[in-house]
């Protein structure tokens, strides 16, 4: 497939060595001329500099016969634009446009991107993207990463393993016959620097971060396996009132448990309109960094707080004074992925990487309609697919013991009809089942052969 990639940013960096891995014609266009070359010298893509909205930069980029164009240039005006020309000039038959202004999102307006006005197919919305991935962490606070799968029967939980873990130094085949009712396989395990994926005679260690997926309905009982517990949070700070801040307060006002949430912002306006905008939601204007500001909101008394702030070093400072104060959960919101390996030093529960979700939810856009979900884990080391089996797909009809899987890959979960099944060596996979599968990255090319299910649009 011909794909035009708009942006040589993270998120378009990151797309494009993704469709490039997988053996797709890329072409990367940016008008900075150091990212396009930084592109083409590291993966395997043609680049244009340029802007993105010219007619001649997307022609020059191979518009005429492309397949597909992703615009996740920094400007909102510029991608719409983009896709514009892009369906009113080229005919190119799929269009995917990043935007983050709210206006444009609000849902009065939907009808904006139709055919007929702006031609975008699919609107994705880091902010949206970033405040569901910030909600989620809230609602599962022992784990540094979550992700529903299959309709949300299955959770994809990351744990860290402490000294006080239960079942550290046990191999994982020991785990299952003592555990043999708990729908629940751990797949993946980080190990210092290193992920790979977990087999029955890998055992675990303190300080390993795994990778489990469990049926919701287990997923409390498999969280006090590891060590892990579910207190229910009730008092919640979110550092940053923006878009995202806004967002989350905005959700947890709507939900049943009545929380008490505070919002620190530093910007008046920002504030005032956060106020204006949340009813129960207590606002206060000031630096989140200001100790006693932070005492003013009862941090002592505080279940979490949610550093969401545009800025990074923000995040992580009052994420860790936060967390030296005796907050049990403290989330940071961190655009630099390479920040991540202060996570345990600094004593952060969990990061939100704003890159990671925004790759993820447009890998799940321009994938063949039979994978219904892309998750990208860490610093797109590995993935997470789930897949419908076809007739023709080389797995269907074997049990799971004889198919070619690639080491670095394993099924997570299956479901057959309505019914969630943990998967062993015996179990059989057959056409219609869907699976979900924990892959490394370098291995994603042969479970899509595997899937026979390409990246497309039709």
């Amino acid at each position: 497939m011909k794909v035009i990639v708009c942006g040589a940013g993270q998120v378009g960096w990151q797309i494009a060595r993704h469709l490039a891995v997988e053996n797709n014609d890329v072409t990367i266009v940016d008008n900075n001329p150091a990212l396009v070359n930084q592109a083409t010298d590291a993966l395997d893509v043609s680049g244009v500099t340029g802007f993105a909205s010219y007619p001649d930069v997307l022609r020059r980029a191979g518009a005429r016969d492309a397949d597909m164009i992703i615009a996740a240039t920094h400007s909102d005006e510029v991608n719409m634009v983009t896709c514009q020309v892009a369906h009113s000039v080229f005919k190119i038959p799929r269009k995917v446009a990043r935007l983050r202004a709210q206006s444009y999102l609000d849902v009065i307006y939907t009808d904006l991107y139709q055919r007929d006005h702006l031609p975008i197919d699919v609107v994705i919305s880091p902010e949206k993207e970033v405040a569901a991935a910030a909600l989620r962490q809230l609602a599962a606070p022992s784990t540094f990463d979550n992700e529903p799968f299959l309709q949300g029967d299955v959770e994809m939980l990351g744990i860290t393993l402490d000294d006080e873990c239960p079942v550290v130094n046990t191999p994982l085949r020991q785990l299952s016959e003592l555990f043999s009712t708990l729908r629940a396989l751990v797949c993946g395990v980080r190990r210092g620097e290193r992920l790979f994926t977990a087999n029955a005679d890998d055992q675990l260690f303190a300080g390993d971060q795994i990778y489990l997926f469990a049926h919701k309905d287990d997923v409390r009982r498999a969280l006090e396996i590891f060590g892990k517990t579910t207190k229910k949070r009730e008092r919640i700070i979110i550092i940053g009132g923006g878009n995202v801040g806004l967002t989350v307060a905005s959700h947890l006002e709507l939900g049943s448990d009545r929380l008490r949430t505070k919002i620190i912002e530093r910007s008046r306006e920002c504030a005032e309109h956060a106020a204006e905008s949340l009813e129960r939601t207590i606002v206060l204007h000031g630096d989140g960094l200001d100790k006693d500001l932070l005492e003013e909101a009862n941090l002592d008394k505080a279940d979490a707080l949610l550093a969401v702030t545009d800025d990074d070093k923000t995040n992580l400072l009052t994420a860790t004074r936060a967390k030296a104060a005796g907050c049990p959960q403290v989330v940071a919101l961190v655009n630099d992925h390479g920040l991540a390996s202060l996570m345990r030093p600094l004593n952060i529960d969990a990061f939100i990487h704003p890159r990671a979700t925004t790759v993820s939810s447009i890998l799940r856009h321009i994938r063949h309609g039979r994978v219904r979900q892309v998750y990208s884990i860490g610093d797109a080391e590995a993935e997470v697919i789930e897949a419908q089996v076809m007739s023709t797909s080389p797995i269907a009809g074997q049990a799971i013991r004889d198919i070619s899987m690639p080491e670095g890959a394993i099924i997570a979960s299956l479901q057959k009809g309505e019914k969630i099944v943990r998967p062993t060596g015996d179990t059989r996979v057959d056409e219609g089942d869907i699976v979900v599968i924990f892959s490394l990255a370098r291995h994603i090319e042969e479970v899509e052969r595997l899937l026979q299910v390409q990246i497309d649009f039709f």
